[in-house]
């Protein structure tokens, strides 16, 4: 009987102290690792919900861009951060997703991850330079078929990411090769683009429509099933005659393997709470994305039909990277 009760008042003292650490927990700053360069969807979001989310966390939330490798360095160290809640990654489409099938080792895995929410997700546009004599889907087609062998490219954020695939996807529904130029980032990408160092690319929306709202860039399309409210003149991928060429990219916070249920709630129930707030519901839609939500269950579930769809999608494009 004694025993019985020294191992109750010892279960009970760990659930208090557990509670105890629960309740005060954040008791420092949190780090979202961006694994991109400043300048794209993910670091954009990032930064627009950061302050409302610390304050509602009663904490800082301290952005740290860690770009390359198509986003394997910075989702590479969310892995193998400490599973307390004070690191989490702004995850997304190409890391989270289509580097899984794309490349033949990776230093992660799904199972490295607890997702937590998806944060935006939204449609990537085909842009070129406002100075290019590209009109259209067709005039941009129309010019590369005639001259197969001309200075043609297109870049993207990173070799894996949406846009990179997007283009590959492009060149395949319109029967055309060009180079690839990657880059460490939207940013950088858009940076390149607006000086004229490649032909197009397919961005993720929010990232160009500042420089197509400026008239900087001309958005030729969008990859959506319908046209973007924010740009209701351009058309989709299959009004601009490229069949089966709908891509949704998507983005949200996800912790290391091992961070408590508890901490993991308590991120989303915040994050979902800011995300509904008028001025980002506002702010996401001028982006021409729209907001997330949803529970850690479901992006679980989603991430994980996002891998085995894109999957096949590789495989069909024959493409494999060391």
């Amino acid at each position: 009987m004694k025993k019985m009760l020294s191992n109750c008042l010892l279960i009970a003292s760990a659930l208090a102290m557990h509670n105890t650490v629960l309740a005060a927990w954040p008791e420092k700053p949190i780090t979202v690792v961006v694994p991109a360069a400043p300048g794209g969807t993910s670091d954009i979001v990032a930064r627009i919900l950061s302050e409302k989310l610390g304050a509602e966390l009663g904490t800082t939330i301290v952005i740290e861009n860690k770009a390359g490798a198509a986003g394997i360095i910075g989702t590479q160290a969310v892995a193998r951060a400490a599973p307390d809640g004070y690191t989490i990654e702004m995850g997304n489409i190409g890391a989270n997703a289509i580097n899984y099938s794309l490349y033949k080792k990776l230093p992660y895995k799904p199972t490295d991850f607890v997702p937590i929410t998806m944060t935006i997700a939204n449609p990537n546009v085909l842009v070129v330079n406002a100075n290019s004599p590209y009109k259209t889907v067709k005039d941009l087609i129309d010019a590369i078929k005639k001259d197969p062998n001309g200075n043609f490219a297109f870049g993207s954020s990173g070799t894996g990411q949406s846009p990179h695939m997007s283009g590959e996807m492009f060149l395949q529904r319109a029967g055309i090769k060009v180079p690839h130029v990657p880059y460490k980032g939207a940013g950088p990408a858009v940076t390149a683009l607006l000086g004229q160092q490649f032909t197009f690319m397919i961005d993720n929306l929010p990232s160009s429509m500042p420089f197509i709202k400026s008239g900087q860039l001309r958005a030729l399309a969008i990859t959506g099933s319908t046209r973007s409210t924010e740009l209701p003149d351009v058309p989709t991928m299959a009004e601009a005659g490229i069949k089966d060429m709908v891509v949704t990219a998507w983005f949200g916070f996800l912790a290391p393997a091992g961070t408590s249920p508890e901490i993991i709630n308590k991120i989303y129930l915040a994050t979902k709470k800011v995300m509904e707030t008028p001025e980002i519901q506002k702010r996401f839609k001028e982006m021409g994305g729209f907001s997330g939500g949803d529970t850690p269950a479901q992006f679980n579930a989603f991430i994980n039909s996002q891998i085995a769809d894109w999957k096949i999608t590789v495989e069909a494009a024959k493409l494999s990277l060391e």
